[in-house]
Parts: structure tokens; C-alpha cells; sequence
């Protein structure tokens, strides 16, 4: 379960020229607030700039909100940040790897840093990689890995430890179609063992798919926040794409 209220992020930069500057702050997240259950799977939408990714980093205890509340698989973020981040799987596209590593030991030293049971750690990486297709470059140095193989790689790691709460954000942005679909299978799955999962994307397909819970982002706040299948019964627009785009003109 992931609870969120009123949370806000505010960034502060300075204006002007000489003795003329001034101090300007900036709501990158204002008040916003929703909730992910278990076995349901949230989608955070919203045009670039939104705000989406601030949100993320802060229930993943990346980064510190400057008001407001998280509370991730029970515990808030604020009174229990190393602990929160043992429960969460933090999915980005710009997620980094150690370049002279390769799969296995990439593998190996987060399994190290969760500290977990060798046999179950062994058994995990092995279903992991089997999943996903990683068998055939496991020892293969990440640095002269291929975009997709790197994804593959990093979701491995995302989910090595089996968090409750799982946040990805836009995992298959620039990925080919049969890397795409593998890590939305792995979401899928996810679900079904009662999981939580949140996740952001720009590819209407994908939220048309996994989608059971929206709210969407801009400038900041939430704009919607429904089921999605009353965000599709109340569509007045011909396909998602539009009606998106219709929700954050109107706003």
C-alpha cells in the first residue's frame, strides 16, 4: 500500500542580475495526495515537467519532501527512510549500472546489499534471468551491453529482493518492442502476486493494459485521480491519447 497526502516539493533558485537577485521558489509537487493498493496497478500520468518523476523519487525516499506525508507498506517515509527503501523496487530508464560488471555480479552485490539468503537469492536471480533473457549475456560486461540488454538487467536488480511496493518510471521508454513486452509481463505478474505497483509511461498502450488505477499530473497537481475504468466510461474523446491531452488543456 502506498498513502500519500498533501505532498509537496518545492525547489528554491535564484533571479535577476547583481544586487538585483531575488530568491524564487518553485512547487515542483503541490499537495498532492492519492493511494496504491495491493494487487492493483496505478499509472501516474502527466506531460513532461508534470512532476511525476519528483513524486516517485520521493515515495522511493530518493529524495526529501518539503511538506506532507508517504507512507510506503505501512511505514512513513519520513521516520523510516532505509527501511522504506528495503520494501520498494525503484524502476527508471536512467537507472545506472556499474559498467565492468556483469549480470551475475551485478546481481550478486545488490543481493549482498539486501543481505539475503543465499539459496533463495540463487533461486531468485536464476527465475529472473530465465524471465527475462538474460541467460545468454550474464557474463557479459555491462559497458558493452545494448540499451535493452541494460534494462533487463536493471528490472533484475529492481526485483531481486521481491518488494511489496514496486515503482517504475517509464520503464520501457526508447526500448524495442520484445524488451517492452517482457518487462510489461513481469508488471503483469507482479499484480497477480499482490503486489503494489505504481508506474508512469507516455505510451497509451501500456496504461490501456495494465491500468486499474489514474490519477494525472500537471504543473504540479493532480488533475484526475479515478479508476480507470471510470476515467474510460467517462472518455468524450475517440482514443486515450486524446482524452489525456483534452484533461490537461482543460486544466
Amino acid at each position: 500500500m502506498i498513502k500519500i497526502d498533501n505532498l509537496t516539493k518545492s525547489f528554491t533558485s535564484k533571479t535577476g542580475k547583481g544586487f538585483k537577485k531575488e530568491t524564487v521558489t518553485v512547487n515542483a509537487v503541490n499537495e498532492v495526495s492519492f493511494e496504491c493498493k495491493p494487487g492493483r496497478i496505478f499509472s501516474l500520468l502527466g506531460p513532461n515537467g508534470a512532476g511525476k518523476t519528483t513524486t516517485l523519487r520521493m515515495i522511493a525516499g530518493i529524495i526529501n519532501p518539503s511538506s506532507g506525508t508517504a507512507v510506503v507498506d505501512g511505514i512513513d517515509i519520513s521516520q523510516g527512510n532505509d527501511e522504506v527503501k528495503k520494501r520498494i523496487g525503484f524502476l527508471t530508464g536512467s537507472t545506472g549500472l556499474y559498467e565492468r560488471l556483469n549480470p551475475d555480479e551485478t546481481l550478486d552485490f545488490f543481493g549482498k546489499l539486501y543481505k539475503l539468503p543465499t539459496a533463495a537469492y540463487e533461486e531468485r536471480k536464476e527465475y529472473l534471468f530465465e524471465k527475462l533473457g538474460i541467460n545468454e549475456f550474464r557474463k557479459k560486461r555491462v559497458g558493452q551491453m545494448s540499451t535493452g540488454m541494460k534494462q533487463k538487467v536493471s528490472i533484475a536488480r529492481t526485483l531481486i529482493h521481491d518488494p511489496e511496493v514496486l515503482i517504475f518510471d517509464e520503464p520501457t521508454s526508447g526500448l524495442d518492442v520484445i524488451t517492452a513486452d517482457s518487462i510489461i509481463d513481469l508488471i503483469r505478474e507482479s499484480k497477480e502476486n499482490n503486489k503494489t505497483v505504481i508506474f508512469s509511461s507516455h505510451i497509451m498502450s501500456e496504461v490501456d493494459l495494465l491500468c486499474d488505477d489514474l490519477a494525472i499530473i500537471d504543473k504540479g497537481s493532480i488533475i484526475y485521480n479515478d479508476s480507470f475504468e471510470n476515467f474510460k466510461r467517462e472518455m468524450k474523446a475517440d482514443n486515450l491519447t486524446q482524452e489525456f491531452i483534452n484533461r490537461v488543456k482543460e486544466a
